[in-house]
């Protein structure tokens, strides 16, 4: 979503009273009941059976009322009035119709909390996870389930029953502004626990989208750009994240995306939004546009999109006048409208909408709530740190007793994401005034400070802090401390995108007091992948993502032992732009994405290039051994067992990591499997993994199905996509695997 600050059209009141909510929709409806007279709320009966059931019973005007949302904060100086009924300083609200007990949507960004648009005059203060993209580094399905159902639980609390969570785009160009959201570049990483945070967020009944559907894998240029990309290299990568996102969370509703693929607007692309989203995957929820990503009324029906969202943000009410001109002229028929209608109803009943009503929408949420929720996000942040490099075992921080802290504002807070999934925090902005304080800003900091969370754990050490804008003054102050510890930050947000370096000279400051003390340590706080020149010349690195509400704690966690860091990268940092597919900065009007399928570790492989930090690395203050690998096919299924062994001194988590290859994919090796086994020191686990038999098989653009290729598969097992130390052979054939229904089964399409 996008403010509507920059649209750079003049909201006149004309134009939005040519939308306005009808007036049986004026007020929200109140908790839903079984009451006589409306059969369609007797909750035995499947969501289709309802549906049918109710929508014979709606007026035209009650049909097209579901099909349009708006905005949901005002901006009085263009004359635009959020509706009557909506949450203010939300991101939209579609409107009810209490003559049937239709509730209205309440909706809410976004995939890290409760966000609020920054033209609101009152901020809803609520508790932010970390990045997704920290998220998704921390390889746990369990724990990003229980971040969405957190947030889920504080979106119901404040009133909403839509949150538009669930961002499942690759990061194939990582300097894309809002690879924080996302879930990093491997499909079956980013599908798993994109879609266990969508489960998470739907367990406290309200829906959650899965966005931004698709390949809107750049912000420069999103409301034109044409992402071209071969079709079948699409559906065995960005593609299959969404399809994996999709089983896995079963999201209400999908949103369609800015940017064009393949020449149509994703939001008017028939081959995404019927061919691909409702015929090959069986989606039956809604599809709603990003706000301001719809360009027609009866090419975007024809395609599949059912609600037009976030008005005025598109230039003309396609779904409200010119919907209702096309209905009378015969262009769109009345079949076409009651299919959308049908579809958003269906997910409504689906996930409890009409049964378990939102009631309520205080501005305030309890202390005790926000406290506990605070704990769930901090538990994210520390499990989601990378320990990337660590010499002499400069971490945990035992037995230094003099500790200069630098930069990053690190006596203040932690930084975030910026745009429309922006969270307030309890407490306000800890670095208040850091332009740009509008859209896409204002840069934020949550007030979790780790300087003081670190003097908390480290109570008889002396720490300093330095603000590093002084780099010479910083290597000063350096020199003698037993540890200098380095806040790298990057920010970013949605509508730029960004350079692979840190912000404020950030790289120059490392490199200055690394010169100064050779027992510095570096602690990144980036919104994605960074270039890190000065790695060779500092002792630790850390990277943090942006990491929430509790973030500085968790930092303080990791860097004191207190937490032994069991996170591992979800994207390869390069060592270099010119080892990226397109090392020129992102353009405008076609983005050709000529490298297909082989996206980020798949590039470094392929063309045997060694990133600066390789997919799937993460080090520990403990030791883990893999051994006893062995594949076999039974029951339809592929199934690979082994055992992971804690061979060090603590307690830690290993990310068990298994890579297939065959001749004839599109790269040296995939992901096919992953899992992340807590184990005492000395302890061994055994672990089995269920492949899916998509993740080894070539995708058959004809037939639109997946087809396994008899022959060998090499199976490779590690911590990491360059550390790999036990293999075996599985011998595929066809007949052999039954347990799925993506795959072919003949020469005929689906």
């Amino acid at each position: 979503m996008k403010s509507a600050a920059l649209l750079g059209i003049g909201l006149a009141t004309a134009m939005v009273s040519t939308l306005a909510p009808p007036t049986n929709a004026a007020k929200p409806t109140r908790a839903a009941s079984k009451v006589a007279g409306r059969p369609w709320m007797n909750a035995s009966l499947v969501p289709q059976a309802r549906v049918a059931i109710l929508l014979p019973r709606m007026t035209q005007e009650e049909k097209q009322t579901l099909v349009v949302g708006f905005f949901a904060t005002s901006f009085r100086a263009q004359k635009f009035l959020a509706p009557a009924g909506s949450r203010e300083g939300s991101a939209g609200f579609v409107p009810g119709i209490p003559r049937l007990g239709i509730p209205p949507q309440w909706q809410t960004d976004a995939g890290i909390g409760v966000a609020t648009q920054g033209a609101a005059e009152r901020k809803r203060e609520r508790t932010a996870l970390p990045s997704g993209l920290a998220t998704a580094a921390t390889w746990n399905r369990a724990l990003a389930f229980r971040g969405g159902a957190m947030i889920g639980a504080e979106a119901r609390a404040s009133g909403f029953n839509v949150m538009l969570a669930g961002g499942a785009n690759l990061v194939r160009e990582p300097r894309n502004g809002r690879n924080f959201e996302y879930g990093g570049e491997d499909p079956l990483l980013t599908g798993e626990i994109v879609g266990a945070q969508i489960a998470g967020v739907q367990s406290n009944v309200i829906i959650s989208t899965l966005k931004h559907f698709a390949v809107n894998d750049q912000e420069t240029d999103r409301n034109r750009g044409n992402a071209i990309v071969d079709p079948k290299a699409a559906r065995l990568s960005d593609l299959l994240a969404f399809e994996i996102a999709l089983e896995k969370g079963d999201p209400g509703s999908v949103m369609c995306s800015y940017n064009r693929v393949n020449g149509p607007f994703a939001c008017e692309n028939p081959w995404l939004l019927t061919d691909v989203l409702r015929k090959d995957w069986g989606f039956k929820g809604y599809v709603m546009s990003d706000w301001g990503a719809v360009h027609s009324t009866e090419a975007s029906i024809s395609a599949g999109l059912d609600q037009q969202s976030g008005f005025p943000f598109d230039r003309t009410p396609y779904f409200g006048a010119n919907l209702t001109k096309a209905l009378a002229e015969g262009h769109v028929a009345q079949a076409q409208l009651d299919q959308m209608a049908s579809r958003i109803l269906f997910a409504m009943f689906k996930h409890g909408l009409f049964d378990r009503p939102v009631t309520s929408a205080p501005d305030d949420l309890p202390d005790a709530m926000l406290a506990k929720d605070a704990a769930v996000s901090q538990a994210d942040a520390a499990e989601a740190i990378v320990l990337l490099k660590n010499e002499s075992g400069i971490l945990p921080l035992a037995h230094a007793k003099h500790i200069v802290m630098i930069g990053g504002h690190a006596d203040k807070g932690v930084i975030a994401g910026g745009g429309s999934s922006l969270v307030y925090p309890k407490g306000g902005n800890a670095v208040p005034g850091l332009k740009p304080i509008v859209w896409p800003g204002p840069v934020m900091y949550y007030p979790s400070s780790p300087l003081d969370a670190l003097r908390r754990r480290l109570p008889s050490a002396t720490i300093d802090f330095v603000d590093g804008t002084d780099p010479l003054k910083a290597a000063e102050v350096a020199r003698s401390a037993d540890v200098a510890i380095v806040f790298g930050t990057q920010w970013a947000g949605e509508s730029f995108d960004v350079p692979l370096t840190l912000d404020a000279g950030g790289d120059g400051l490392i490199d200055a007091v690394a010169s100064a003390n050779p027992h510095t340590l570096v602690v990144l706080e980036t919104g994605g992948p960074v270039l890190t020149p000065w790695s060779g010349r500092v002792a630790g690195i850390v990277e943090a993502w942006f990491p929430g509400s509790a973030g500085g704690e968790a930092i303080a966690d990791v860097l004191t032992g207190r937490v032994n860091p069991s996170g591992h990268l979800p994207v390869s940092f390069p060592a270099s732009l010119d080892q990226l597919p397109h090392p020129e900065a992102p353009g405008k009007g076609e983005f050709k994405y000529d490298e297909g399928a082989v996206v980020g570790y798949k590039w470094y492989d392929s063309r045997k290039l060694t990133p600066a930090f390789a997919f799937g690395h993460g080090l520990s203050y403990t030791r883990f051994e893999f051994s006893d690998l062995n594949a076999s096919i039974a029951g339809g299924a592929v199934k690979v067992r082994f055992s992971v062994r804690n061979t060090g001194r603590i307690a830690g988590k290993a990310v068990a990591q298994l890579y297939a290859f065959a001749p004839g994919w599109e790269s040296p090796r995939r992901l096919v499997g992953f899992d992340k086994v807590a184990l005492a020191p000395g302890r061994a686990g055994q672990v089995t993994l269920s492949i899916d038999p998509r993740l080894l098989a070539d995708f058959d653009a004809t037939a639109r199905c997946w087809r396994v290729a008899r022959g060998n598969v090499r199976l490779e097992l590690g911590d990491s996509s360059a550390n790999l130390t036990q293999s075996a052979m599985l011998a595929l054939s066809p007949a052999a695997i039954t347990k799925s229904e993506a795959l072919c089964r003949s020469g005929t399409a689906r």
